[in-house]
């Protein structure tokens, strides 16, 4: 239908690979914040409290308060940081796959909530200091509120992102008004100190900790869940293929990419144009919604050959971690823990197979996969 498709509502669907990647880098397109929202006629759709809080977060802000915010976490999974991290990813795996072995020794298991999203939350949680006690609330108040991220979401969906975003709310507030009173050797108590050396109003600063805080934890969760679910039901689709790259350990990385690139955690994000324009030859007009397609983006045949063919030993390129100031922040963290996942995954379960096929929620934005059966 072309790169630019007019949607049934006022705005633009882009799907080519080329034109995606211009959206996501080009300095005239920016995330839908505050300024835009008060400019549209029909306030209600960004008026729902959840709304409203995401778009408080690093994923709906732009310069210069996106810079800030940005700068003051650094290069937040820098090579040290992963190198630092690998060793607990690298513990988290084992006792994860410890309890998948011991349910598929009595048959089927469930491999969603056994390993792919416990070990998100697990690594998460130890980085920030989060009581794994509290690791299941996390979850769940974070599948509900993604709801509100949805680009047609429903009354109801939107209630009950609501109520999450509430509860959201109160543990970060608590989690930091303790780590403030109890300093560690974390990565939480780094970012009070700076906030607290960079801004002088108490107030302002935790508010901006809870909103840093919060966002790093659920997006590390959802659609780095939802990435190892896939992959690991992708690479059991194929007879041979489980035990091929069992064989070629090497290409566990190229695994990850073709699992990233095939099915991404995330197919839809948007932007607004920020002054009239033309993409791809179609005219759009000021504060315009363009929805990057980025399923659509990865399978464009000009960018990758024979794109609807999952094929490990592919070298083409995909854009699952966006691009430009809004590049995902935890791309390196989310490749440790596939890789780590699946490198011991074939070891120890080379005869895994996949029972059933994986479940999706129904989303258009947030892809989430619910369960998927597995057996050795």
């Amino acid at each position: 239908m072309g790169d630019v498709v007019r949607a049934p509502w006022d705005a633009y669907f882009v799907t080519g690979f080329d034109v995606c990647s211009e959206v996501l880098r080009g300095r005239n397109w920016l995330a839908p914040d505050f300024a835009w929202q008060e400019r549209q006629a029909d306030t209600e759709r960004w008026d729902a409290v959840a709304t409203q809080e995401m778009t408080r977060t690093l994923s709906r802000l732009n310069a210069p308060e996106h810079t800030c915010q940005r700068r003051s976490l650094g290069n937040l999974f820098d090579r040290s940081t992963i190198e630092r991290l690998a060793p607990q990813v690298e513990e988290h795996v084992t006792r994860l796959l410890d309890e998948l072995a011991e349910k598929l020794a009595w048959g089927e298991a469930d491999f969603v909530s056994t390993v792919s999203e416990q070990l998100p939350i697990s690594t998460i949680g130890s980085w920030l200091g989060i009581p794994p006690e509290d690791y299941a609330h996390i979850l769940e108040i974070t599948h509900n509120q993604v709801h509100a991220q949805e680009l047609l979401p429903t009354k109801s969906q939107l209630a009950v992102s609501a109520e999450a975003t509430v509860q959201l709310r109160a543990y970060f507030t608590e989690l930091l008004k303790q780590r403030r009173a109890n300093p560690g050797n974390d990565v939480l108590t780094g970012w009070i100190h700076s906030w607290d050396a960079r801004e002088p109003d108490r107030e302002t600063a935790d508010e901006i900790l809870y909103r840093l805080t919060m966002f790093v934890t659920i997006a590390s969760l959802e659609t780095t869940a939802t990435l190892l679910s896939a992959m690991v039901g992708l690479l059991l689709r194929e007879p041979g293929r489980w035990a091929w790259l069992a064989e070629h350990p090497g290409y566990i990385d190229a695994a990850v990419d073709e699992a990233l690139r095939y099915d991404p955690p995330i197919h839809i994000n948007t932007r607004v144009a920020a002054e009239d324009t033309v993409l791809a030859g179609v005219p759009i007009a000021k504060d315009s919604m363009v929805h990057v397609m980025y399923g659509a983006a990865n399978h464009d045949p000009r960018r990758n050959t024979d794109p609807d063919t999952f094929d490990i030993e592919r070298t083409g390129t995909h854009l699952t971690f966006g691009g430009g100031v809004h590049y995902c922040l935890g791309a390196a963290l989310a490749r440790l823990e596939a890789r780590t996942l699946l490198t011991q995954l074939v070891k120890r379960f080379p005869t895994l197979r996949a029972v059933t096929r994986p479940s999706y929620a129904s989303r258009l934005v947030f892809r989430r996969v619910t369960s998927m059966s597995v057996a050795a």
